[in-house]
């Protein structure tokens, strides 16, 4: 239950940020006149395109030399979250929409900068479509989230954004330790 109620307020923590970094064609987007069909996959594709935003221009950020970077020997490799993000995004895109997950070849740590940067935006490309034929409709639905473990699709989408906001703060950690400043730390343009 607390889990729960923590990602509900991180979910809505993030949607908050969202809103106020929003560009004014975003900000009429998550604000129309009326009702918003659909509110969660809407929400979700405006969360979609900030975590796309930072998390690829952090993974593009780091220096090849650097992903093999730990901050401890207890912590997982820059190269291993990249990996995660690929397995992540196209996991719970595929379980928040309700479609069937890319076919893809495993990333693995020991894969270039270059080809960790491509999975990651090829695992946003698959987001970005899946989330495009996403409702709310089945939200309600029974699906296996964790090694058998039953939930309502609503909770894979929550996950999503949850997790999307935990893997770039990990990934911004990883970047300042190596005095390298984030994406959403970097001066306007």
């Amino acid at each position: 239950m607390k889990r729960t109620f923590a990602v509900a307020c991180l979910v809505v923590y993030a949607a908050l940020a969202l809103a106020q970094s929003a560009t004014p064609t975003a900000k009429a987007a998550a604000s129309p006149a009326g009702p918003t069909k659909d509110p969660v996959a809407t929400s979700l594709r405006l969360m979609l395109q900030r975590s796309q935003n930072n998390t690829v221009g952090s993974i593009e950020a780091m220096p090849a030399d650097k992903f093999s970077y730990k901050p401890t020997p207890d912590q997982m490799s820059f190269a291993h979250l990249a990996v995660h993000v690929v397995e992540f995004n196209n996991s719970f895109c595929s379980k928040a929409a309700d479609v069937p997950a890319p076919k893809v070849d495993e990333p693995k740590e020991s894969d270039s900068k270059d080809q960790l940067v491509a999975a990651v935006k090829a695992s946003y490309s698959f987001c970005t479509d899946a989330l495009s034929k996403m409702d709310d409709s089945k939200l309600g639905d029974s699906i296996e989230l964790f090694g058998g473990r039953q939930a309502p699709r609503a909770m894979a989408a929550l996950i999503l954004a949850s997790g999307w906001a935990d893997h770039y703060s990990a990934a911004a950690m990883y970047l300042r330790l190596n005095g390298i400043l984030p994406p959403s730390a970097q001066p306007k343009k």
